[in-house]
């Protein structure tokens, strides 16, 4: 099987990690990254401008990028399209004319309130596919009011190699060691600062890893316990698995219900300590494979129980884990049953 894979290839995006796993699944995969092609038309204040505008007054370089891509590119059997905000419903009907599937996977909210503009190109190409994968239930709805042709639900996904680690083996450096782990950004309206701000005037010190915390007016109280921007990699994965507990904090704006970490705070061998939703208790037995909290007292409350109880934390840890796995949310496994949906068989089953 030879897949068209067009999205970000950066070795630390989830993007990039789900075109791994068709590669591990046995596909051939030609990787076609749209950020790289359109390099600094992305930039500065026309990035800002195009990301307001959905896109759309980039389309016509994105479009003529891909038609000469296409025109030195073997035959395909599918074009998958990850993310997807880049390409309009013109360039889609280029795609198209290969004659073989589409799908989009899209992790994001493009049919919310929160990123309206920034998705107008995606909504008005989602006709164009032939699957439309989403990860809230509410996105289902939605894409088929917008012709969606099909849309899978799905979980959202961990990596099977690049969130898992030889834990035995490997120690957690010194300085990825923490009692209470928050990776992530500082969004506006969500009132993150303010969240964490409670905890440490509750005496916890939680550890921040991530971007855009600066701009708070707490900052300087936030200081202290700000270790530094975004982490990757084997970094990130030290990250979750070096504290005594991770949080899971959701986007309101974005209708979370559950994120990435979710799935990769247990892979990556962490404790998950989230925000207490319908999607994380169908996900998690809660107290035994991972705990949950509706507001900063009781998440207060769920930390210090769990600080002070060693065997607790790691008998939740190992099970949320095992969890994890049974629930079947890995990349590998999102990309079996993309290609189930399409009728299509695994490269394995078709040399067999």
């Amino acid at each position: 099987m030879r897949v068209l894979y067009i999205g970000v290839s950066d070795p630390a995006s989830t993007t990039r990690h789900r075109a791994d796993a068709m590669r591990r699944l046995g596909a051939e995969v030609i990787h076609l990254d749209p950020l790289q092609a359109m390099g600094q038309r992305l930039h500065g204040w026309a990035g800002r401008l195009h990301y307001r505008s959905g896109y759309l007054l980039l389309a016509p370089a994105v479009q003529a990028w891909l038609q000469a891509e296409l025109q030195r590119t073997p035959s395909l059997d599918l074009i998958w399209v990850d993310s997807g905000e880049l390409l309009s419903a013109a360039t889609l009907q280029l795609l198209r004319r290969v004659g073989v599937p589409i799908v989009l996977f899209n992790h994001d909210d493009p049919t919310g309130t929160r990123d309206r503009l920034r998705f107008m190109g995606l909504r008005q190409a989602i006709p164009f596919y032939d699957l439309c994968i989403v990860v809230r239930e509410a996105n289902v709805a939605e894409y088929k009011h917008h012709q969606a042709r099909d849309v899978l639900r799905s979980w959202m996904t961990y990596d099977e190699v690049r969130h898992q680690v030889d834990i035995a083996n490997r120690p957690v450096p010194t300085h990825l060691q923490s009692d209470v782990a928050f990776i992530g950004g500082n969004h506006k309206r969500e009132g993150r600062d303010l969240f964490l701000l409670q905890l440490i005037d509750a005496g916890l010190n939680p550890a921040i890893w991530g971007d855009g915390w600066e701009r708070s007016v707490h900052w300087d109280r936030l200081r202290p316990h700000w270790r530094g921007p975004s982490v990757a990699g084997q970094d990130y994965v030290d990250a979750l698995r070096g504290a005594k507990l991770c949080l899971g904090l959701l986007s309101r704006a974005n209708r979370d219900q559950h994120t990435t970490r979710t799935m990769e705070i247990p892979a990556a061998g962490g404790l998950l300590c989230g925000q207490r939703t319908d999607e994380h208790q169908a996900l998690y037995r809660e107290g035994e494979e991972a705990v949950f909290w509706s507001d900063p007292q009781e998440c207060i409350q769920r930390c210090r129980e769990l600080l002070a109880d060693a065997e607790r934390r790691e008998h939740i840890r190992a099970a949320g884990r095992a969890r994890l796995l049974r629930n079947q949310c890995g990349n590998e496994d999102l990309v079996r049953r993309a290609w189930a949906r399409l009728g299509m068989r695994t490269p394995v089953q078709q040399r067999a």
